[in-house]
């Protein structure tokens, strides 16, 4: 989301978005994630531009998004225009927005297509249908989903496997210490369903700050939240403590230490992470070398309290994964030992 200029004036602008690239690619890395929108199509077409300019296009995995309505900077301006034809999980959203995806991104396949949203509009059938046609087109290799329901989410696997069409292998959602809503119910169909973990928000959209980072931002006039102009809540201020405070035991920042935490809180968990700047970047790369403790991990989940709701709050959460060692209710007349799920490698 970075990439771009269109929205720098609430994201903030990045000074030289290639040298960010280069660097990235440098240090190994090979994963991008952008969508058909982002930037009013700014982040496409500059990505684009840099992998045929560097000629790495082979050597990354590239996803991108459709359902935004990417070509809403556009209709608002074009009389008779059709939004809905660019918005959307129905098919022709779908086969207008990979075409021009692909001419932006200067490619002739995709990697890795997330439908970006759950529309409540197209049928599941319908959806799954138009997807596994891209695929078997050799336009999109893998799919992925976003901001859905688990059920929806199971509901299409579920079809998709029973109707020898293309499931989803990646799921994409709002997840770190302090917003765990994903582990009441995405995060179980995830690992029963072999699919990978792909958060965004994982250092907390720039909420994760301390004290001093506050103040000097207060001193420069630059803003906690470009996004609402707003400062840091109550229960963020606590949060950013706790990761400041890990942080010193494992020397390394709060916001590596963030992101460290989902990383090895499950497995096959691939963040997504933006950025302005470089030094902000090789931060981020330092978490994948921080090994955090069981008891650091309890103490950072004892600031940032995490309610999973009915029926998880009576009967328990997953023992082989979350939980504790035995169901609430099993307590009463069992005593059982769980087997652990395997833990992520680090």
């Amino acid at each position: 989301m970075s990439l771009g200029e269109a929205h720098a004036s609430f994201m903030g602008k990045t000074k030289d978005s290639f040298k960010l690239l280069d660097v990235y690619y440098e240090s190994g890395g090979n994963f991008i994630d952008t969508a058909n929108n982002y930037q009013n199509e700014e982040s496409e077409t500059w990505l684009g531009e840099w992998m045929e300019m560097r000629g790495n296009r082979d050597q990354i995995v590239l996803a991108t998004k459709y359902s935004m309505s990417h070509k809403q900077h556009e209709v608002q301006k074009t009389p008779h225009a059709i939004g809905a034809n660019y918005g959307g999980n129905h098919t022709k959203s779908l086969r207008i927005s990979l075409r021009d995806s692909l001419k932006k991104l200067r490619v002739d396949y995709i990697d890795l297509l997330y439908v970006h949203w759950w529309d409540y509009t197209t049928s599941v059938e319908e959806m799954m249908h138009a997807l596994d046609v891209v695929v078997k087109s050799g336009q999109v290799l893998h799919l992925g989903i976003s901001g859905a329901p688990a059920w929806v989410v199971q509901k299409a696997n579920d079809y998709a496997k029973f109707h020898s069409l293309t499931s989803f292998v990646v799921y994409q959602g709002l997840w770190n210490v302090m917003v765990r809503d994903m582990e009441r119910e995405i995060i179980p169909m995830c690992i029963e369903e072999g699919m990978a973990i792909a958060p965004w928000g994982a250092m907390g959209q720039g909420r994760f700050k301390t004290k001093a980072e506050i103040e000097e931002r207060k001193k420069t006039g630059e803003l906690v939240r470009p996004y609402t102009a707003e400062g840091q809540s109550s229960l963020e201020e606590t949060t950013s403590a706790a990761l400041e405070k890990i942080g010193h035991e494992v020397g390394a920042s709060l916001t590596a230490v963030a992101l460290a935490y989902c990383l090895m809180r499950c497995s096959y968990v691939f963040p997504v992470v933006g950025g302005r700047k470089v030094e902000q970047l090789l931060d981020n790369i330092k978490a994948l070398e921080i090994s955090l403790s069981e008891e650091q991990v309890k103490y950072l989940e004892s600031q940032s309290p995490f309610d999973p709701g009915f029926p998880f709050n009576i009967m328990g959460t997953d023992p082989r994964r979350f939980g504790e060692t035995q169901f609430v209710m099993q307590k009463m007349y069992l005593n059982l030992a769980w087997v652990k799920h395997s833990p992520a490698i680090g």
